[in-house]
């Protein structure tokens, strides 16, 4: 498996000063990390919420960009009604009933009178991917 840092042959302080942007979780917050990296020449925006990626949407539209032909987004969340818009958006969902089953079997068991063991729970998210998503456009390459 190839990392972006392979990939791009940047070091992780350059990944982070070049490729992440960081914003409010809103979607004007996403419209302004989306144009940030855009003016950088990023072809795929990965968001930190599906109504970030909205605005990546928006951005990229106003740009005069196609969605997924020319720029690729990729949201976090699964919120409902998100796989209704236009294009339906990629996202990551999160294991939600999972996470809270064993929130309130640790609960109950705390109220019970055993105590909980101090545990870590991990939990996988899945990639639903959408039609907001394309392979890079062609002849991209990084400058």
């Amino acid at each position: 498996v190839r990392t972006v840092q392979d990939l791009l042959g940047l070091t992780p302080q350059e990944i982070e000063s070049e490729l992440v942007q960081h914003s409010l979780y809103t979607l004007e917050g996403g419209q302004a990390a989306a144009s940030a990296l855009m003016d950088r020449g990023c072809t795929a925006v990965v968001c930190a919420s599906d109504m970030m990626a909205l605005g990546a949407i928006r951005t990229a539209r106003q740009r005069g960009f196609e969605v997924p032909d020319d720029i690729s987004v990729v949201g976090f969340d699964d919120s409902p009604l998100i796989a209704f818009t236009d294009p339906p958006l990629t996202t990551v969902r999160k294991p939600v009933p999972s996470m809270g089953q064993a929130a309130v079997r640790t609960l109950l068991e705390e109220i019970g009178g055993t105590p909980a063991p101090h545990s870590e729970f991990v939990f996988m998210p899945e990639l639903v991917v959408r039609g907001s998503t394309a392979s890079s456009p062609r002849g991209c390459t990084r400058s």
